[in-house]
C-alpha cells in the first residue's frame, strides 16, 4: 500500500484505467475530471503540470504545507458529492455549519472515487475503474522536476496522440504558454526554465522517454 502524502513535498501523481480500459471517452470526460480535481485537490495542492490521456493520466503537483491548507466550510460545499462527503464526516451536524481540514490522500480517493460513479452512470459500467491505489514518486531533485514537467507535457507525442505538445488540448502546456489568468503555477514553471522560449525550446528537443534522468519516473 502506497504511504500516506506528505506535507510540503512535490509529487509525481499517476494512475490509469483497469487493465488498461479507457477512462476519457469524450471531451466532457475531461473536462468534468478537472471539474472535480478544482474541487478536491485545488485546496491541498499547487498544480505544475498535469496531463489526461485516454487510459492514464500524469500530474505535477507540490502538497502544501498543514498550515496552508484552509478548512472547508460545510455552508460553502461547491458539489452535491463534495455536500455528501460533509454528511458522512459529521452525521450529528447534518445541515448544520461546522468545518473540517482536508487530507491530502483522503482528497485524491474522493476524486476517484466521485469521477468513477460519473463514468460508470454515464456508460453504463460497474466496478471500480482507475488501479486500486495511486502512484505517487516523490520528486526531490531539480533537474527530475523540470524533466518530468516535459516528459508529462510530451506524453501524448510519445503515445501518438500529437506531434507536438502545443497540439493536445488535455495538458497544461497551453496553460503555462497562456497569459491568462490561471491557478497553474505558471511563473514557477517558466522560472524553472528560465523563460517562455526556453520551455518551448526544451519541448521541441527533448527525448525524455530515453532519458536516464527519468528512469524511475515513467509509467506507461
Amino acid at each position: 500500500m502506497n504511504n500516506p502524502l506528505e506535507y510540503d513535498r512535490f509529487y509525481h501523481i499517476y494512475n490509469r484505467g483497469n487493465n488498461y480500459e479507457n477512462i476519457f471517452i469524450d471531451h466532457n470526460d475531461y473536462q468534468y475530471f478537472l471539474k472535480l480535481y478544482d474541487i478536491y485537490i485545488e485546496s491541498v495542492a499547487d498544480t505544475y503540470a498535469w496531463c489526461l490521456l485516454k487510459n492514464h493520466f500524469h500530474i505535477l503537483l507540490r502538497i502544501r504545507a498543514d498550515d496552508e491548507i484552509g478548512y472547508l466550510n460545510s455552508a460553502h460545499a461547491r458539489s452535491d458529492e463534495l455536500d455528501k462527503k460533509w454528511k458522512t464526516y459529521f452525521p450529528d451536524k447534518a445541515g448544520g455549519n461546522y468545518q473540517r481540514k482536508p487530507k491530502p490522500s483522503e482528497q485524491f480517493q474522493h476524486l476517484f472515487a466521485s469521477y468513477t460513479k460519473y463514468f460508470n452512470k454515464k456508460y453504463g459500467r460497474a466496478g471500480s475503474l482507475f488501479t486500486k491505489n495511486f502512484h505517487r514518486i516523490r520528486i526531490d531533485n531539480e533537474k527530475y522536476f523540470t524533466n518530468l514537467i516535459v516528459y508529462i507535457h510530451n506524453n501524448p507525442v510519445k503515445h501518438g496522440f500529437t506531434e507536438y505538445a502545443m497540439d493536445y488540448p488535455w495538458s497544461s502546456y497551453l496553460t503555462v504558454t497562456s497569459t491568462k489568468n490561471t491557478k497553474l503555477k505558471n511563473e514557477d514553471v517558466l522560472n524553472y526554465f528560465q523563460d517562455l522560449e526556453n520551455f518551448k525550446y526544451m519541448h521541441q528537443i527533448r527525448g525524455l522517454e530515453d532519458d536516464d534522468n527519468l528512469k524511475g519516473l515513467i509509467v506507461e
